[in-house]
């Protein structure tokens, strides 16, 4: 099936056969692999990215649901001249990461509900909920938890 997936700003016109799942087109045809699989059942988060501005599991939507649709990855978080994003810049001084696996997945939820709702800053234990919903084996939460304040205070 002929679709085109607006991803990081730039169309990709792909032929894609209906039951594969927007991350495994990310990784494959896209060539983005920032996209992590964990769980593959829509659990730990590690795959979460934007679409139209709202975060989402891609190991959950099929990829032509996406057909037409704004999709942004931890790819596209950095600026367009390379500068890291607040979120990247705070959980590197938080130490919110250790292996990194499950990172782009929280640097996507994170930018999706400090874009939608930047007041959920406001309110720890919203953001506390917000980082809950993904898995990190390494790092425990705290320090992601710390930098998406810190983030939302730049």
């Amino acid at each position: 099936m002929r679709i085109t997936l607006t991803v990081n700003g730039r169309d990709h016109a792909l032929d894609v056969e209906p039951r594969r799942v927007l991350a495994d087109v990310l990784r494959e045809d896209c060539r983005l692999t920032g996209t992590h699989l964990g769980c593959e059942q829509g659990v730990c988060g590690a795959c979460t990215v934007l679409v139209d501005g709202e975060a989402v599991r891609s190991c959950l939507l099929l990829a032509v649901q996406c057909d037409g649709r704004a999709i942004r990855t931890v790819e596209g978080l950095a600026g367009p001249d390379g500068t890291p994003h607040p979120l990247q810049r705070a959980f590197s001084a938080e130490h919110a990461l250790q292996c990194g696996f499950c990172t782009p997945g929280f640097l996507m939820l994170a930018a999706g509900a400090l874009e939608s709702d930047p007041a959920i800053a406001a309110d720890p234990e919203r953001v506390r909920a917000l980082v809950g919903s993904n898995l990190c084996r390494c790092t425990g939460y705290e320090p992601i938890h710390r930098a998406i304040l810190r983030a939302a205070s730049e």
